[in-house]
C-alpha cells in the first residue's frame, strides 16, 4: 500500500489522504474544489466548481501514474440535482470519449458548503 500526495491537488482537510495506491489501482479521496495553492473555494458556480473539482483530480491520478482515460469508476455527489446537465457537461469533457463507470447522488452537504464532490478509482499504467 502506499500514499498519494501532490501539492498539485488540495491537501487533506481531515483524518484522510488524497489517495491510496494499491499494486495498479488507485483509490482517490473525494476531492472539492479547492485551489490548491490558496485551500480556499473557487469562486464560481456548478460550473467553476466542477472544473476545478476535475483539475484537483486528475492531478492526484498523474501523481499516481493514472489519468482521466484510466479511471474505472467515479462516483460524484451533488448538493443540488438541478446541477446535474451543468456537471455532466463538464464531466464529459474532461473523460472525452472513455466514460468509466459512475454513480451520481445528491447529499444535503458537502465540505466547506461546495456544490460537487468528485471520488475515483483508476488503472495504474506499469
Amino acid at each position: 500500500m502506499e500514499i498519494v500526495n501532490t501539492n498539485q491537488a488540495p491537501a487533506a482537510i481531515g483524518p484522510y489522504v488524497q489517495a491510496m495506491k494499491i499494486d495498479n489501482i488507485v483509490y482517490t479521496s473525494g476531492q472539492i474544489a479547492l485551489v490548491p495553492e490558496t485551500n480556499e473555494v473557487i469562486v464560481g458556480g456548478i460550473e467553476a466548481q466542477t472544473e476545478q473539482v476535475l483539475k484537483n483530480l486528475k492531478a492526484v491520478l498523474v501523481k499516481a501514474g493514472a489519468d482521466m482515460n484510466t479511471v474505472i469508476k467515479t462516483t460524484c455527489f451533488l448538493k443540488n440535482m438541478n446541477d446535474f446537465a451543468l456537471f455532466n457537461s463538464i464531466y464529459e469533457k474532461h473523460f472525452g470519449t472513455h466514460k468509466p463507470a459512475r454513480s451520481c447522488v445528491a447529499v444535503a452537504e458537502l465540505p466547506k458548503n461546495v456544490l460537487c464532490e468528485v471520488e475515483a478509482i483508476a488503472f495504474v499504467k506499469k
